[in-house]
């Protein structure tokens, strides 16, 4: 007997807003903290902007046909805050909330489920200029845009994602300063990781009392599993904290409305206690738990002075893709059942799965082969069949990238689509990934 799976099994692929649209200010829209970001020399290590990116601003139907043609049945895109509300709050700007209708439109003609991320990280720089998520004011505004986004859209969109990896806004935005707004300050961080919960949860309260028929909510956290370079005590202790701070900090708030006691008793000075009528917002019951799975980190303790005396540890012997990530299918069973045991979510979808490699177009007959990622895909899906063999609340799988696409800091040098874009001309090719995706969707075996 194959092992198929189910019908009502939920496939697709991802993308965001900043990574792939280009035309930033377009039709009114405003700044976003990426925009000044990426125009500031040194920032971006192939010092790239986001004004053309893959330009399906201009593109978006085409790029709809080749969803079609992949046999997707969902497209997971994120809205950006900026385009909707150019100053984060008050004004509407009509252009921007048409585009998105119109993509939303075009995906149901096509029969492709419209799966909406609300915030990928796309903050308005007006509103960094009060503050950012450091300020209180920002659960308010967060509100306030995902009530325009759920009036607007609700009735033809059924998937919503609050946030994505609000995690890496915590760690690069405000503890290792790497992405906007580039602080190095650990009170800031868990003030931060405050009120991305806060506005979270906020949003999924609002969504509920909206009433929005046949519609769930829910969040994409980016989780790895993180192991211990030996068996060593300082080593097993290391990869606890690691995994204390990546993985349980966002699903702890979010399910108990508490922190961690181990990131309590580490940074009892700096983390902003929950009061008792936030948690009770915070803890809004979702509906499904978005997991973003890449690769998982193998540590060691270090008595240099970094963040929780951590070092990762890289072992020539394993797989490793272009961004330095260890190729590690069975972490996305690991994970799952993890999160399935501490948490017991509804639902879980798997929001991004995805490998950059190192893709070139073959001049003999331009074809992309990337059987690298083909194994990688295979092996992921694999692992994904068996935990739905054992836990039936797994409803969907999104390949991280649709397109090739702007890389946050990397620009445009990694290539995790499943399309290849050439940045020069804007022309779309299918790599072999792709086609190998479609024959799988025709057939949804392992």
């Amino acid at each position: 007997m194959k092992n198929v799976f189910p019908k009502d099994f939920i496939f697709g692929v991802a993308s965001s807003a900043h990574q792939i649209e280009g035309s930033p200010l377009s039709d009114n829209a405003g700044k976003s903290i990426w925009y000044t970001f990426c125009h500031t020399p040194g920032n971006i290590n192939d010092n790239s902007t986001i004004d053309i990116a893959c330009d399906h601003y201009n593109r978006w139907k085409e790029d709809i046909k080749l969803l079609k043609y992949l046999g997707v049945s969902a497209y997971r895109f994120s809205i950006s805050w900026p385009r909707v509300l150019p100053n984060g709050y008050g004004r509407v700007n009509i252009k921007g909330l048409d585009f998105y209708n119109r993509i939303i439109d075009e995906l149901l003609k096509n029969e492709i489920l419209p799966v909406v991320t609300i915030h990928h990280w796309e903050l308005p720089v007006n509103l960094q200029y009060y503050g950012g998520w450091l300020n209180n004011k920002i659960v308010d505004w967060f509100t306030e845009y995902s009530y325009v986004l759920f009036k607007t859209y609700a009735d033809k969109v059924k998937f919503w994602i609050t946030l994505n990896e609000p995690i890496v806004t915590v760690s690069l935005g405000y503890l290792f300063g790497i992405y906007p707004p580039t602080m190095r300050d650990t009170h800031f961080a868990f003030k931060t990781a405050y009120n991305l919960a806060l506005a979270h949860g906020k949003t999924v309260k609002l969504f509920k009392e909206m009433n929005i028929k046949n519609a769930k909510i829910g969040i994409a956290l980016n989780c790895m599993p993180i192991h211990p370079l030996t068996k060593n005590k300082l080593d097993i202790e290391a990869a606890k904290k690691l995994h204390s701070f990546q993985n349980e900090l966002f699903l702890d708030i979010l399910f108990f409305g508490n922190y961690p006691q181990i990131l309590v008793d580490l940074f009892k000075e700096n983390i902003v206690p929950i009061s008792y009528e936030d948690k009770k917002i915070i803890t809004s019951s979702i509906d499904f738990v978005g997991l973003n799975y890449y690769t998982r980190f193998v540590v060691k303790y270090t008595d240099k002075n970094v963040f929780l005396n951590c070092e990762y540890v890289k072992d020539k012997n394993k797989k490793y893709t272009t961004m330095g990530w260890e190729v590690y299918p069975k972490g996305l069973y690991e994970l799952i059942s993890w999160i399935n045991k501490k948490y017991q979510p509804k639902m879980i979808i798997i929001t991004e799965n995805g490998a950059s490699f190192n893709d070139k177009v073959n001049k003999t007959d331009n074809k992309i082969y990337d059987y690298d990622r083909i194994e990688f895909l295979k092996e992921h899906i694999k692992y994904l069949y068996q935990a739905l063999k054992k836990y039936n609340n797994i409803k969907g799988y999104f390949v991280w990238s649709f397109l090739d696409n702007f890389e946050w800091t990397e620009g445009y040098r990694k290539r995790f689509g499943l399309i290849y874009v050439d940045y020069k001309t804007q022309k779309r090719i299918i790599k072999e990934s792709g086609f190998w995706y479609k024959n799988f969707l025709n057939k949804k075996t392992v």
